[in-house]
């Protein structure tokens, strides 16, 4: 498998394992994080409010801060930002008490880490096509979105066992070393070379993204689309539980199978997604989140909890089609216009994921199965929507090769 052939190189696996790595620790420490606000003040609210805490610097400093983000484009500085976050994160069982003034505290280390992430995020996936020749960036953008997902699910259902055997306070102390590690390889892969990055100089500033957006409409158009995708998931995962109860009387067993279906169907989805390379990025990006969309909507009208899990596994299938497929897409690009773009992507998805938090639960009051349909119906229309957008306007954009600013001729990039 190409995969398996890429991971032999040990630029590409040493990264691999520092993303890996990175991963599961924000998936420990967001469970942690979670139950620790919840156990001191039994507030949901508060809860959110984690959670907009979080993405917040992610749109801030996508917004403004883009010399400051590109200065952490190498495999050193992110390896000072893992360890940043490791002490951090190892620290706060000694700063936290069950009471107000902890709570406090609390919140000030999610925005921090936050910070940390916000800096972490872009530059590291900014890093992962320079680890492969031209030909083969789709192949090692699916390799990455791969380890993503399986680090997501591993890290929740790690968090999830150790809670049985630990306290909250020590589930800090296991995501502290998960950093730790991440940033020890890190510095390993920097010492050895590291992959190529691009700082900002004199000579070549950062890009602002307004005029980087201009010049490649069909990004600009993708980057919008795929920052309300996290509608959908937030109807699949704060709605899913009330419509299970409400119309089917089931309860977190079920939302187990459906939760687990979602994996499936994305384990299976990333292999066909790394290995096929569209002639049409954009279409086949369009497709999938139509596709996303309308199987969304479509959870809040059957009656079976059984195709509720075929239409779970079916949104895992397309995600990774669509998310490789717009990263390969961003890895073309020269690597400070990169940088920018990833972070631009960023900024975009966690304002999604905020409106979703914020938005959603007030729909799922009303109606859980009316919180699907809204939120489905949304991305499905603004997929094709922009299809259509581009197809109609933009058919006189000069040739990817030329235009796209990748520096490539390659056929549909």
């Amino acid at each position: 498998m190409e995969y398996l052939r890429l991971l032999r190189k040990p630029t590409v696996l040493g990264l691999w394992l520092a993303r890996g790595l990175s991963v599961i620790g924000e998936r420990l420490y967001g469970v942690a994080v979670m139950w620790s606000v919840y156990a001191s003040t039994g507030s949901a609210s508060l809860m959110g409010l984690v959670a907009v805490l979080e993405s917040a610097p992610y749109v801030v400093l996508g917004t403004l801060g883009r010399r400051l983000v590109a200065r952490f484009s190498s495999c050193r500085a992110l390896a000072w930002l893992d360890a940043a976050r490791a002490a951090v994160t190892a620290a706060l069982p000694f700063l936290w008490s069950p009471d107000t003034r902890g709570t406090c505290v609390l919140f000030a280390v999610v925005l921090l880490l936050g910070i940390l992430g916000a800096l972490f995020a872009p530059n590291l996936e900014a890093l992962v096509p320079g680890l492969a020749e031209e030909g083969r960036v789709h192949q090692v953008t699916g390799l990455f979105d791969l380890t993503a997902r399986i680090a997501l699910i591993t890290g929740r259902a790690s968090a999830g066992l150790l809670l049985l055997v630990v306290s909250r306070i020590e589930l800090f102390v296991c995501d502290g070393a998960a950093f730790a590690v991440s940033a020890v390889a890190l510095g390993l892969l920097a010492r050895n070379g590291g992959a190529p990055a691009a700082r900002p100089t004199a000579a070549r500033p950062s890009p602002r993204a307004r005029p980087l957006l201009r010049s490649h409409p069909r990004v600009g158009l993708a980057i919008g689309v795929y920052g309300l995708l996290p509608l959908c998931s937030a109807a699949t995962t704060v709605g899913m539980p009330v419509l299970l109860a409400t119309r089917y009387g089931a309860g977190a067993g079920v939302y187990g199978l459906l939760t687990a279906a979602v994996g499936v169907g994305a384990l299976i989805g990333n292999p066909l997604a790394g290995h096929w390379r569209p002639t049409g990025w954009f279409a086949v990006c369009c497709g999938a989140w139509a596709v996303d969309g309308v199987a969304t909507a479509c959870m809040g009208l059957v009656g079976r909890v059984s195709t509720l899990g075929l239409l779970s596994a079916l949104t895992g299938l397309v995600a990774p089609l669509a998310a490789v497929s717009l990263r390969a897409r961003l890895g073309r690009f020269p690597p400070a216009e990169r940088v920018r773009l990833m972070a631009v992507e960023h900024t975009a998805t966690h304002l999604g994921s905020m409106a979703g938090i914020m938005l959603l639960p007030l729909v799922i009051r009303v109606s859980p199965r009316g919180s699907f349909l809204t939120a489905g119906a949304t991305v499905a229309v603004l997929a094709a929507g922009a299809h259509a957008l581009s197809t109609r306007f933009l058919r006189t954009a000069p040739a990817p090769g030329a235009a796209e600013g990748d520096g490539t001729a390659v056929a549909g990039y």
